[in-house]
């Protein structure tokens, strides 16, 4: 029989799932045992268009506090209970209604369909509240061609977790930022949604603990050292490094957070760390891009750039190829003003090294003369 904590878990997970939320259809069972006073249909229509503002409860009783009244109440008795789809409300009931679960089910005596609205109805789960099942995350990621990081950021996928969380998840469950998530082992999978769901728990207690004071954190979290410059910046005796993942400035620690699979040996590009990150405790939202590269490819693109003159920093147009009048042919002179100043330099350099070896020869043949004079 449900007594006051389960009708209390059940307020709950209504205040944190549909407070707002405008109900867009309902069905009411036309059971009298069930549903006192009121027909099925006046019912119904009472609760259409309404938004709900709050959950109450009192003893064993559960009242919805609607718009406007009149307003539904509930007394779960023997067997009654709330479901909230994709939810688990309840642990002395089915964890959740799943997508293939029956939906309302035949035995529901009022069913309820919240009308949800742009931005909040394309927001992934909440990531305290309603992160997925551990089999299911780890499914999930099995199908998901982006680096890890980048998808921790799209909060279509999962709400709530901002560029510094996803670091220091990353970090504690020893993920390198851009491992492509369909890449990692069912084992870092695990440990990423215990991190996810333990961290996040953490920060929030730890925040309301001491008054939000991020300076109290654990000093054993990559959090403190984010902010520092490269070269400078370590967690544990352990330096981290920076990096760009997701279009965010990334801080990881190589010693710890490794490339596996096909991944492994190719290196990460540097990022020139800015000393605030944007949107540091914002939503982050990342676009997916695998900001990877190996070693060779980091040098080429970097020699193809060498000897390319910038002007405010909008690369010059290449010079134009202009016909030789000897040989009738297309050379490229590039700059023809700085050829003709060469030509001249060197003409000038081989007059002068001439008039040098002339006058050397001159003052031999005059110290010759002068030593055959006195004999």
């Amino acid at each position: 029989m449900p007594e006051l904590p389960e009708v209390e878990a059940a307020r709950r997970a209504i205040e944190t799932h549909c407070l707002g939320k405008k109900i867009r259809r309902s069905i009411v069972a036309d059971d009298p045992k069930v549903i006192d006073g009121v027909s099925p249909s006046d019912f119904q229509a009472s609760l259409l268009g309404k938004t709900i503002i709050a959950a109450h409860r009192k003893g064993k009783n559960m009242w919805l506090e609607l718009d406007s009244p009149p307003f539904p109440s509930f007394q779960f008795g023997m067997a009654g209970a709330i479901y909230i789809k994709g939810v688990a409300v309840t642990k002395y009931k089915r964890s959740a209604v799943n997508d293939t679960d029956e939906w309302p089910s035949k035995y529901s005596k009022l069913f309820m369909e919240p009308k949800s609205v742009p931005p909040i109805s394309e927001l992934g789960p909440d990531a305290l509240y309603e992160l997925m099942p551990v089999d299911e995350f780890v499914e999930s990621l099995s199908k998901k061609k982006i680096a890890i990081k980048a998808l921790l950021l799209d909060q279509s996928y999962i709400s709530g977790i901002g560029n510094w969380i996803a670091d220091e998840v990353l970090y504690q469950s020893r993920i390198h930022p851009l491992q492509h998530a369909f890449s990692l082992s069912k084992e870092s999978c695990e440990a990423l949604h215990k991190c996810i769901k333990d961290l996040i728990l953490q920060v929030i207690e730890k925040a309301l603990e001491v008054g939000a004071d991020s300076s109290q954190f654990p000093s054993s979290w990559i959090f403190h050292s984010r902010e520092k410059k490269p070269g400078k910046a370590f967690v544990d005796g352990k330096k981290i490094d920076f990096i760009t993942a997701g279009g965010r400035t990334t801080a990881y620690v190589p010693e710890l957070q490794k490339l596996t699979g096909k991944q492994m040996g190719k290196a990460p590009i540097r990022s020139t760390k800015q000393s605030t990150d944007k949107d540091e405790n914002g939503d982050g939202d990342g676009e997916g891009e695998d900001e990877l590269g190996s070693e060779k490819e980091i040098t080429e693109k970097a020699n193809s750039k060498k000897g390319q003159k910038t002007s405010k920093g909008r690369a010059m147009k290449p010079p134009v190829k202009r016909k030789s009048k000897e040989s009738g042919s297309n050379d490229d002179h590039g700059d023809d003003g700085e050829e003709k100043k060469t030509t001249k330099m060197s003409k000038t350099l081989t007059a002068k090294v001439e008039t040098s070896k002339k006058t050397l020869k001159n003052s031999k043949t005059s110290t010759q003369i002068k030593k055959k004079a006195k004999k």
